[in-house]
């Protein structure tokens, strides 16, 4: 009867549906409850870790708070040369920063400031979505502007060094900094503290410098560029870059309109005054604190961009050891300054010179200029805005035509008139005259145009551009046959690029910087790894023949020898184009080069004018030798006690007689074809026994050969480096056309150019980049 009672039967479907619930249950309880265990886990791992990090922070006291972090650069014996900062600054107290200031600061870097106690969890997390989605969503980093602080005052500023344990470290040491001082009080620090580019350090100091005023009278556009400049102070630098700095002012000013320091009337006002408005053309702030400042302006110019490219700012207290040998540095910039045995047209004419040390790249001297006042000014060292002229035919042409061809030294060449294949634009040299056939080795020594042009053709312009990528060169759009005759690159990679002929064929991408020690006392040390650009063969024939154009007596760079000194260059000089040369004097030139080297130092020297089409701008011909005899003063000078051989012939390169000149081969290559380039006017060339050919032809030499199974020696180190002795262009013109500036003409040694019988042809200077 109990079965079918309803009330019995009711509280069993009760007591089911509850054990139904309790076992759908048990799972997701058991699944939180793990989860929590989980989380506290992690919890009191990540606190277990976060104090043992914390145990082993630095200190950070007043000292480092209020310091202006000087940085000390040695030169390679370890002797000071600089202390970027050490007087550049002029401490302001919180009471004399105007409030605008204090609330740019604050919009931009951290608009929580005032609510956090050193770390702020909210940062934090909003940080971390934004990594992960990809997007700011309008936050800011995770660091503070009190971590921030922290981080300039104690720990390195390189990525390699954002470390969890580093993070640990900063935001304990930050949380110390606010119990111990008021937000005025850091806000204070900070704005004294942080770098604002060209050496200047502090907000106060960067208003004197950019703006030739103090902090009070600055508006509120400026005030917004001084704000958001520490984030990147080379990039936002309004004189170099207006673009960016302008982008992140408006950044600035919108981050104001967000916090309410401004009205969007205001902001939009202030976006409407152009960034370089106001902006000091002449810089009271000294840059440097060491007498020996004028002589290395250039090159620590480069080792500050050298410096902040591995990741470091200026401002962080470093210690930089460079590779500089300031006996070098001092001769070069006396040289190129006050030399009196070398007859300078006025102050204007300017020098851009770098020294290398081929057996591994290091820099050890550069000039950036001549006759300036102005500190971190422009160094024309490594700028890219001007035709190397024929000083490209070894790296362009001739090296390619040795490796990639087997070229001998006495490959017969054809310098015939000849049109740029699909142009109305013939090549023509500075004597407006052809020899014919002649070989390679003449060629190059001549500096003929148009050998260097058809050797090019033959090669192929993406076998040369390979070859120039081996040298450590680049190029914004595609070379063309017209480059043959001029590139558009540094002195510092053409010296680098000439380094790699004397030490038998490996590339050393040139570097400034040998060590960096950081205040904690971890030390980084640099030295770059050589990569095979060529072959023995390849480097030793070029150098071979690069000795004729100081020895030759029509080489074209006679001007740069050193007596006794085994050495080898090569000149180059840029025309003007054809509608500017009646503006000129004739065999009047717009740059003049020499770059030569030794089996210890490669030194590259560009002259000539920053505005070459202003009036009385122009490079006479005989102001192209200065370039030689910078050179020559200076090479001369460095290699004094320094060993001097001769390079060694490898094994695998064949030495022939030809008459009274010795010719080399590369072994099982002693012949080569005809020249196949475009335009030929004549049927082919003479070989030795007097032959004449049409079509491809092999020429055997039958004078006695030898080889020699030694390998090409490298030099000895820069520890005491002499200088090198300046030299100007002595060879033949040509023009050329750097693709990425294709609107500029380029010519080679003596004044020949490209005719463009459309008249199209224009130059565009210093202002080409690439």
């Amino acid at each position: 009867m109990s079965q079918n009672n309803p009330k019995n039967s009711r509280a069993e479907k009760r007591r089911g549906r509850q054990f139904s619930n309790t076992h759908k249950k048990g799972p997701f309880r058991r699944i939180f409850k793990w989860a929590l265990i989980l989380l506290g886990a992690l919890f009191l791992f990540g606190a277990g870790l976060f104090t043992y990090y914390a145990a082993s922070a630095p200190r950070i006291t007043h000292s480092a708070l209020t310091s202006d972090n000087s940085t000390k650069f040695y030169d390679a014996s370890g002797t000071v040369i600089s202390r970027l900062g050490s007087q550049n600054r002029d401490y302001v107290k919180s009471n004399k920063i105007p409030k605008t200031l204090k609330r740019a600061v604050v919009s931009i870097e951290d608009r929580r400031f005032y609510k956090h106690h050193g770390v702020d969890p909210i940062r934090i997390v909003g940080a971390a979505v934004s990594n992960l989605t990809g997007s700011s969503l309008g936050l800011q980093g995770g660091s503070t502007l009190t971590q921030q602080l922290v981080k300039l005052s104690v720990f390195s500023t390189a990525a390699s060094d954002r470390t969890l344990k580093r993070k640990a470290q900063e935001a304990w040491l930050a949380i110390k900094v606010e119990n111990r001082y008021s937000k005025s009080q850091i806000l204070e620090f900070y704005i004294n503290k942080v770098y604002m580019g060209n050496g200047v350090y502090g907000m106060q100091t960067a208003a004197e410098y950019y703006y030739n005023k103090t902090l009070e009278h600055l508006t509120l556009p400026e005030f917004a560029l001084l704000a958001g400049m520490p984030q990147s102070p080379t990039l936002y630098n309004p004189y170099k870059y207006p673009q960016y700095a302008t982008k992140r002012r408006d950044e600035v000013l919108d981050a104001m309109v967000k916090t309410k320091a401004i009205t969007q009337q205001q902001a939009q006002n202030a976006k409407n005054t152009s960034v370089k408005s106001h902006l000091s053309s002449t810089h009271s702030k000294a840059q440097t604190s060491v007498k020996t400042s004028k002589y290395i302006d250039s090159y620590l110019k480069q080792t500050i961009e050298e410096l902040e490219e591995k990741g470091y700012k200026p401002n962080r207290g470093l210690k930089v050891y460079t590779n500089l040998n300031m006996s070098a540095q001092k001769k070069l910039y006396q040289v190129s300054n006050n030399d009196p045995t070398i007859a300078y047209p006025n102050n204007r004419f300017q020098v851009g010179a770098t020294v290398v040390n081929v057996n591994n790249g290091r820099v050890v001297a550069m000039q950036g200029g001549r006759k300036t006042k102005v500190a971190f000014g422009l160094n024309r060292a490594v700028q890219t805005g001007r035709s190397s002229g024929s000083t490209a035919k070894p790296i362009m042409d001739y090296g390619p035509a040795i490796q990639y061809l087997k070229y001998p030294t006495y490959q017969p060449v054809k310098d015939t008139p000849y049109v740029y294949p699909g142009t109305d634009k013939s090549v023509y040299d500075f004597d407006n005259k052809y020899q014919g056939t002649i070989t390679m080795r003449k060629a190059l020594v001549e500096s003929r145009n148009i050998p260097a042009i058809r050797t090019l053709e033959n090669v192929g312009v993406p076998k040369a551009t390979t070859f120039l990528k081996n040298l450590g060169m680049s190029f914004s759009k595609p070379l063309e046959i017209q480059n043959g005759i001029g590139l558009y690159i540094s002195s510092e990679q053409l010296a680098a690029s000439y380094a790699a002929f004397s030490n038998g064929g490996t590339y050393y991408k040139p570097y400034l910087i040998s060590k960096i020690v950081q205040p904690n006392g971890v030390t980084h040390k640099y030295h770059k790894k050589g990569k095979r650009a060529m072959s023995p063969a390849t480097a030793f024939m070029i150098t071979n023949m690069l000795k004729g154009v100081m020895t030759s007596t029509d080489g074209s760079g006679t001007a740069a020898k050193v007596s006794g000194l085994y050495e080898a260059g090569k000149t180059g000089t840029t025309q003007y184009p054809d509608d500017y040369l009646n503006k000129v004097p004739a065999m009047s030139t717009m740059d003049s080069w020499f770059s030569g080297y030794t089996k210890n130092y490669s030194l590259a020297v560009w002259t000539g004018y920053d505005h070459q089409f202003k009036a009385n701008s122009y490079v006479t011909s005989a102001q192209t030798t200065i370039a030689q005899q910078i050179y020559k003063n200076v090479m001369g000078y460095i290699s004094e006690n320094k060993p001097n051989s001769d390079w060694t012939q490898p094994s695998d390169v064949v030495a022939t007689n030809r008459g009274s000149q010795t010719e080399y081969y590369v072994a099982g290559y002693p012949g080569t074809v005809t020249d196949n380039s475009s335009n030929q006017t004549t049927s082919g060339y003479t070989t030795q026994s007097g032959s004449s050919s049409s079509s491809a032809v092999v020429t055997q030499p039958k004078e006695n050969e030898s080889s020699s199974s030694s390998e090409s020696t490298s030099g000895t180190s820069e520890s005491t480096p002499s200088e090198q002795k300046p030299s100007g262009d002595g060879g033949n013109s040509g023009s050329g056309t750097d693709s990425s500036t294709s609107s500029s003409t380029d010519t080679g040694d003596n004044g020949g150019g490209t005719t463009d019988n459309s008249g199209n042809t224009t130059d565009n200077g210093d202002n080409n980049t690439q």
